[in-house]
């Protein structure tokens, strides 16, 4: 029991192992709402970019708490590395809603596989600019 004790604190060590699982949860957050706004009938871009936008906000609360554990302690604290996120959210957005795009309208894919597809890439450049660029207080 100690060993699995021991694994799950090593793991949870590693801010990339957090990232994947948090990053996980972040694309389910997506995918969800997508599906369930595709399913209401909204258009393929709207859909896209409200589901986005509902990621991006789980995401950097996720990301400011438990990945990279940023150490703001106030409100305005937040702020900077808030607006941080969001400008390197909405390159990966743009990226993002131009790849479903063009797998959907233009290589005519099933809406939730190009979805689920650019998520890869999207998963990566997150991480990378939030690593890099957001976070770095915790450090």
């Amino acid at each position: 029991m100690d060993s699995i004790k021991n694994l799950i604190k090593k793991l949870y060590g590693s801010s990339m192992v957090r990232y994947v699982f948090f990053g996980g949860c972040t694309t389910m957050v997506n995918l969800v709402s997508f599906y369930i706004l595709r399913r209401l009938s909204v258009q393929l871009t709207a859909a896209n970019v409200i589901s986005i936008v509902l990621a991006i906000l789980f995401a950097y609360v996720v990301n400011s708490l438990f990945v990279f554990q940023d150490h703001c302690e106030t409100l305005k604290d937040h702020i900077r590395p808030f607006c941080k996120f969001i400008s390197a959210r909405l390159v990966t957005m743009v990226i993002e809603v131009g790849g479903v795009w063009l797998l959907v309208e233009v290589l005519h894919m099933n809406d939730m596989i190009g979805k689920f597809l650019t998520q890869f890439i999207v998963l990566i450049l997150n991480y990378v600019f939030s690593k890099c660029f957001v976070f770095t207080t915790g450090k």
